[in-house]
């Protein structure tokens, strides 16, 4: 165990640039589990001080169905089949064929991405990252669920507000000054360990089209998201942020910005900043989860916070899962 983890103290983004080597602006051997990555931020006491978050008592899924997405953006993940069968009269028994793990509302996992320039988190050799093993598989977070504030900064709501609606045909970039107008907005401070969830509307609004525009939309590879850039990376780092998630395709808009940072050190991934949250920092991404119903609630309350539980499939090695995200409020 490093001091830094055994004081709570980590270091600030801009001093994870000065790490030498293959560490710079990674957290690679500074959390007290080494496969964890930022979920470590959430400590027994933060998760013991987010049951605050619960006021009313009220449930909310996070998870849209297995198959909402059919057509969705990906050009591989298909919606599963799901069979039923008996053996018997009195028997009902079931299964799923074609079931892309993160082909709904899912949370990528620490295998979900490498880096081009330093490879997979922690180091971990790329032959390790198979069928069969278990490093930086999602069962790390199965076998220990994410549970602890939840935080949902309403971007939908705030650009409704001031008449200017978040433009998801032309897949709009979502610039760090609009994330922390809307924390302002809402009067939310964020702490230690906090999931963070954007609701965009995109999901609600993509959901509604006609099934040839969304097979247009998916042709033009264009969707909402957090725009690229160094100043959201570091800021997540620097907030201390144990998941982002949001309710669009990536996280991240598609394409990726002229201005990326990261067309060179990311060139496979075209300037993506997965590579430098999942691969470098260790931190998840929560993509296309169900978060409309909730900013509704939360919006009716004006309480931005609640007891979020995340807890993947058990599946030793895998690289994703469905998010099973509940938030009570």
């Amino acid at each position: 165990m490093t001091s830094a983890a055994a004081n709570g103290a980590y270091p600030a983004f801009a001093q994870l640039l000065g790490r030498e080597g293959a560490l710079a602006g990674t957290s690679w051997g500074l959390f007290p589990d080494a496969t964890r990555g930022t979920p470590s931020f959430i400590t027994p006491e933060a998760a013991l001080e987010a049951r605050s978050c619960i006021r009313t008592g009220t449930a909310v899924g996070l998870d849209y169905p297995a198959d909402a997405f059919d057509p969705g953006m990906s050009l591989k993940r298909g919606a599963p089949r799901h069979t039923i069968y008996a053996s018997h009269p009195a028997h009902r028994d079931d299964f799923l064929d074609g079931y892309y793990l993160q082909g709904s509302t899912q949370i990528d996992g620490l295998r979900h991405r490498r880096a081009d320039d330093v490879g997979f988190y922690n180091g971990t050799p790329d032959h390790l990252v198979r069928e069969g093993t278990a490093e930086l598989g999602i069962q790390e977070w199965a076998d220990k669920p994410i549970v602890g504030r939840g935080v949902l900064l309403d971007l939908e709501g705030y650009r409704a507000g001031r008449g200017v609606p978040i433009d998801h045909a032309a897949g709009e970039p979502l610039g760090l000054d609009l994330i922390e107008a809307a924390a302002e907005a809402q009067s939310v401070s964020l702490r230690q360990g906090d999931i963070l969830m954007l609701h965009t509307g995109w999901c609600e609004w993509f959901l509604a089209l006609l099934p040839e525009e969304k097979q247009r939309i998916r042709d033009s590879r264009k969707a909402t998201g957090v725009a690229q850039s160094a100043e959201f990376v570091a800021w997540a780092w620097d907030q201390r942020l144990a998941l982002l998630a949001s309710d669009n395709f990536a996280f991240e808009c598609l394409p990726a910005v002229p201005s990326s940072p990261y067309r060179e050190s990311a060139f496979n991934d075209h300037g993506m900043m997965h590579q430098q949250l999942l691969a470098k920092l260790g931190m998840p991404l929560g993509e296309l989860w169900r978060l409309g119903p909730l900013a509704r609630l939360l919006r009716s309350t004006g309480s931005w916070d609640a007891f979020v539980t995340i807890k993947p499939l058990n599946i030793i090695g895998g690289t994703g899962s469905p998010a099973n995200a509940t938030a009570l409020i």
